[in-house]
């Protein structure tokens, strides 16, 4: 089989649009996706949250995405990429669980199973859904209740007659107060006291997703943008802050048995632990490659004037990651959707050189 020009790993938003670009390019390439249908992550989020309660979803490059709605997120936004899929006659070949990637002369070698494709560039797009992160405490094999990360989610009447710690101090573990809070107790624990916002303008996005371009840049980690633009109540949300589900304490020392204490000997008790702590990048496939920085991120070249259009791994100049770092966001990862696909074709003409 020849090799292809470029190859995509990953169809949510990034892939997707990724893909468009490639597509306009004329580059010949195939998009590979881990599930058995259209939606990403998206058709993974549990049921209550409706479209009205995200944080939006970004138009994909040539479409409108739907509007907010009281209709289940996990149902709406996969049908909208199924529709864009088919619209625009995406390659996308489901379901294929990229293994590894790997480097053989001039050309990457990606496997799955027993399948195997070469192609001159690649453009990962597998964000972080695949990768729930829950930090280790004393104690917490000993937890005899429940313990979920928020990728698991099942709805709030899942956790009615159990008081439920909810840990992390994102937009999630926010809405699922909201959520929980009015069917039964809640006690929010996070490292750092929250920081609460009015309105984000776009001064305020815009300084919160250069940070995270900056620790891209510079090799470390990348954080989550979410995690430094603040946190805001919905309406939604109001009965749970009247109850007092947003009365924050500090991280506990260690999980009991039947409950979490802290370093002073508090003690609360609790039937399930919801870890709302984030995720991290899915890129193991990538290791064979050795692009990852003495600090662990994979550093990206940056571009001049657009925070958001750091896709090129410093390391290989044939990988792009969309949806990763300052792209990590809907609207981010269409606009590294373009620039990825711009910088391989400036790569593919290079080495045509």
């Amino acid at each position: 089989m020849q090799p292809l020009d470029s190859l995509v790993v990953g169809a949510g938003q990034a892939g997707l649009a990724a893909s468009y670009f490639l597509r306009q390019r004329g580059i010949d390439h195939l998009v590979l996706d881990a599930n058995p249908q259209p939606g990403g992550a998206w058709q993974h989020r549990w049921a209550s949250l409706s479209m009205r309660d995200v944080h939006g979803v970004a138009d994909l490059p040539g479409s409108t995405a739907p509007d907010g709605s009281d209709e289940a997120a996990n149902l709406v936004v996969p049908d909208y990429f199924d529709g864009y899929e088919r619209w625009h006659h995406l390659p996308v070949v489901r379901p294929v669980h990229v293994d590894r990637v790997e480097s053989e002369d001039d050309l990457l070698v990606v496997r799955a199973g027993d399948r195997v494709w070469r192609t001159r560039t690649l453009v990962n797009a597998t964000g972080t859904w695949t990768r729930p992160f829950v930090p280790f405490y004393p104690g917490i094999a000993s937890f005899a209740g429940e313990q979920l990360h928020t990728a698991h989610y099942p709805g709030a009447e899942h956790f009615r007659g159990r008081r439920v710690v909810v840990v992390g101090g994102g937009a999630s573990a926010v809405q699922l107060l909201g959520e929980l809070a009015p069917v039964t107790g809640t006690l929010w624990v996070t490292r750092r006291p929250p920081v609460w916002r009015e309105e984000l303008d776009g001064a305020a996005g815009l300084a919160a997703v250069t940070a995270v371009e900056e620790r891209v840049r510079r090799g470390l980690p990348p954080a989550s943008v979410v995690s430094v633009t603040g946190l805001a109540l919905r309406p939604q949300e109001q009965e749970a802050a009247r109850l007092g589900a947003y009365e924050r304490l500090p991280m506990f020392e260690r999980i009991e048995a039947d409950g979490v204490r802290w370093a002073d000997g508090r003690f609360e008790p609790a039937g399930a632990i919801l870890w709302a702590t984030g995720f991290r990048p899915a890129v193991d496939h990538l290791a064979p490659l050795g692009l990852r920085s003495p600090e662990g991120g994979i550093a990206l070249v940056p571009v001049r004037g657009n925070v958001q259009g750091a896709t090129t791994a410093v390391r290989d100049p044939r990988v792009q990651l969309v949806g990763y770092g300052p792209s990590a966001s809907t609207i981010g990862a269409s606009r590294a959707g373009r620039q990825a696909a711009l910088a391989v074709a400036r790569q593919l003409a290079t080495a045509a050189a």
